[in-house]
């Protein structure tokens, strides 16, 4: 079978569109994802910092859209200049749809919450982001009373698999994979698509630029705004600053093989940010500060959406991405590390997250044992803990799924409500 069937393969819809529907396959992939009430929820999931923290920050919900925007800019460029390779390799609609599915599986309080729920779950699959985002669109998502799931194609599955592999399936990357073992067909489904075991698609891999470039630009953008990054220190006067940032980058990541080259990374990152950053002082919110961070975030974009290019060897389309501008990226990624995630002002904060997680799975555990302790679940978890009867490891998946399809503000009223600490109805 050639490629171009595979890829828009169903699991189980077999029939062609409704009439009137005039969408690609990918064009409806895209679109599912987009009306899921999955996608819906991530308008109340952290980035880095809760919006009530007093200003503006992007959440979940807007940083996918922006994802989606740059992963489909991505594509379509490498369709421009690479016609000859992208033919059966990239399709816009199928990298947008990636991109927005990405963080699907993004519980509330961000890496806390995801640490703690893999700990949690350790002996009944861990938990992965990543793999959550999968069996959200492959199982707990709901468009038909005939199967679970969205159904997408394998092409947009496929780019969904950032890490193509299962729990405990390629050792260089032990704390990541890309699917739970209860998805396991849904998984090789999509697997049939991968040239190389454990090598994503070019889809998924411009998805996952697409991510960094976001993550790198956007967020390094809120934390200047709102006086958390002295990007005007480290751009221009202080060299004391930039090299206390070395300093906690390197310690932080010295177990970590890309960060090997320091001096290469010093270099790239203090190019770039001398070469385009043009506020010499703390952001004062005037026009002019105005105009010239939006002008560094575009430029900035730009120049990381011209980083990719596409080769060929031995009938093999691969996505290269220049390797200066990938140091760039890491070691901007590295700011919001440093001057936010791991700043002691959150360190309280992120302590009280840790305990509503842990007492919230600790609740609905204990309640799946008894037909009465059930009740606390809402009506959804309820009929999936009476089909799946006694089979704990199974019980605790669906706890571990519930906790993650909260919200942020869901999480925190349900702790309360079950906690006994307010008297207010839940609707």
């Amino acid at each position: 079978m050639s490629n171009s069937v595979l890829r828009v393969e169903r699991r189980h819809e077999k029939h062609p569109n409704a009439p009137g529907d005039d969408r690609s396959p990918a064009q409806r992939d895209r679109d599912r994802i987009l009306y899921s009430s999955s996608f819906r929820r991530l308008a109340e999931v952290t980035q880095v910092v809760a919006a009530d923290s007093g200003y503006v920050f992007h959440n979940r919900l807007t940083h996918s859209l922006q994802v989606a925007q740059v992963g489909r800019r991505l594509a379509e460029k490498l369709t421009l200049h690479y016609p000859d390779l992208t033919a059966n390799v990239i399709d816009s609609d199928v990298v947008e749809a990636a991109c927005l599915a990405h963080d699907l599986g993004h519980p509330p309080f961000g890496h806390i919450a995801e640490q703690r729920l893999n700990e949690l779950a350790k002996d009944s699959g861990g938990f992965e982001g990543n793999a959550q985002s999968f069996r959200i669109v492959s199982r707990l998502a709901s468009r038909s009373r005939n199967y679970t799931g969205l159904d997408l194609t394998n092409a947009a599955l496929a780019a969904i698999l950032k890490y193509p592999w299962m729990r405990g399936g390629y050792p260089e990357k032990p704390k990541k994979w890309g699917a739970y073992e209860s998805e396991r067909r849904d998984f090789e489904f999509a697997a049939r698509l991968l040239s190389t075991p454990n090598e994503p698609t070019v889809e998924a891999q411009l998805m996952d630029w697409a991510d960094d470039v976001t993550y790198s630009v956007h967020d390094l953008e809120d934390f200047y705004r709102a006086g958390r990054l002295p990007l005007h220190l480290l751009a221009h006067r202080d060299d004391r600053e930039r090299e206390c940032f070395f300093q906690n980058v390197f310690e932080r990541r010295k177990d970590d093989k890309a960060f090997e080259g320091k001096q290469d990374l010093k270099e790239a990152f203090t190019d770039v940010l001398i070469s385009t950053f043009s506020i010499s002082r703390a952001y004062d919110g005037s026009s002019e500060h105005r105009a010239a961070l939006r002008n560094f975030t575009g430029t900035m974009i730009g120049r990381f959406i011209n980083a990719a290019s596409l080769q060929e060897e031995n009938g093999k389309v691969s996505l290269g991405i220049n390797p200066d501008l990938r140091s760039e990226v890491m070691m901007l990624k590295e700011l919001t590390w440093t001057y936010v995630i791991e700043a002691s002002s959150l360190a309280a904060q992120q302590h009280g997250q840790n305990r509503i997680i842990q007492d919230l799975f600790n609740i609905y555990a204990n309640a799946t044992e008894s037909d009465s302790g059930r009740k606390v679940f809402p009506t959804y978890y309820r009929e999936r803990l009476a089909e799946i009867g006694q089979q704990q490891s199974e019980a605790i998946r669906t706890c571990v799924d519930l906790i993650a399809s909260m919200t942020e503000s869901q999480a925190i009223a349900m702790h309360r409500r079950l906690t006994g600490q307010t008297h207010a109805s839940g609707l």
